[in-house]
């Protein structure tokens, strides 16, 4: 692995190496959200399951890089990033705008013969649903407001300035990338799908979410749990039981 990781390294951050360990997790974050998120998550997970928590750029250590303003691009060059660590299993796992993105990663990791074993998408509808939105066309009250709606952000940041300007621009950009991407009318996988969602969502349904169903020709399965868009901070020991559960198969 040595020689072939270096490509990777500014888009791959491995917080708990597990060299044992028989299968990766590939985490990939919402929108305005940076790799660090998945923390402790990573170390919930170990060392049966190694994670791999993508940073895009714009943010934290890559915040002087230019945002990537295509879902695809942006899928390209983490499918890139992730082929030196596919000599084990990769399973995918989004939050929100990551969930989109983690599809596009799945399928271009099929097409190179490295097909996930699996993808977890939570919070987030299923590609083919068609909502019309343009909050990164609206101001940057319009967007603030959008990020307490949904919550997970801290409010000391919120408050600061010069921070709250950066995420601001990270936060247009993702907006603009997932509202503007459209999923190809005939993208399958054939890899297992599991929909995680919060049943309070409001951007989400639950007819959102179980119409997950139709982008695989493998098994599928929707877990609901109480909460809205980051239901993750309320349910963590769940939602790590359940990706556990879901990557069993591939820890023996």
């Amino acid at each position: 692995m040595q020689g072939t990781v270096t490509g990777s390294q500014a888009w791959i951050r491995r917080y708990h190496p597990a060299p044992d360990s028989r299968v990766r997790l590939v985490a990939l974050p919402h929108a305005g959200g940076s790799a660090t998120y998945f923390h402790p998550l990573s170390a919930a997970l170990g060392p049966e399951v190694e994670m791999l928590a993508v940073q895009y750029p714009g943010r934290q250590d890559r915040r002087h890089e230019a945002p990537v303003r295509d879902i695809g691009a942006l899928a390209d060059q983490v499918t890139e990033a992730l082929l030196p660590w596919t000599d084990r299993p990769l399973a995918l796992f989004g939050h929100s705008m990551g969930s989109t993105i983690a599809f596009e990663v799945a399928r271009r990791l099929e097409d190179a013969g490295a097909a996930p074993a699996a993808l977890i998408a939570s919070g987030r509808r299923a590609p083919r649903t068609d909502r019309r939105e343009g909050l990164h066309r609206l101001d940057d009250a319009a967007i603030l407001a959008e990020v307490r709606l949904l919550g997970g952000t801290d409010e000391v940041m919120l408050r600061d300035e010069e921070l709250l300007r950066l995420t601001l621009d990270v936060l247009r950009n993702d907006y603009r990338a997932v509202e503007t991407y459209r999923c190809a009318p005939d993208a399958m996988l054939g890899c297992p799908v599991t929909v995680l969602v919060g049943d309070d969502d409001p951007r989400v349904t639950l007819d959102e979410a179980r119409a997950w169903a139709g982008h695989t020709t493998g098994a599928f399965a929707l877990h609901v749990f109480s909460g809205g868009h980051f239901y993750l901070a309320e349910h963590q020991r769940a939602v790590t039981e359940r990706l556990l559960a879901v990557l069993e198969p591939h820890k023996r």
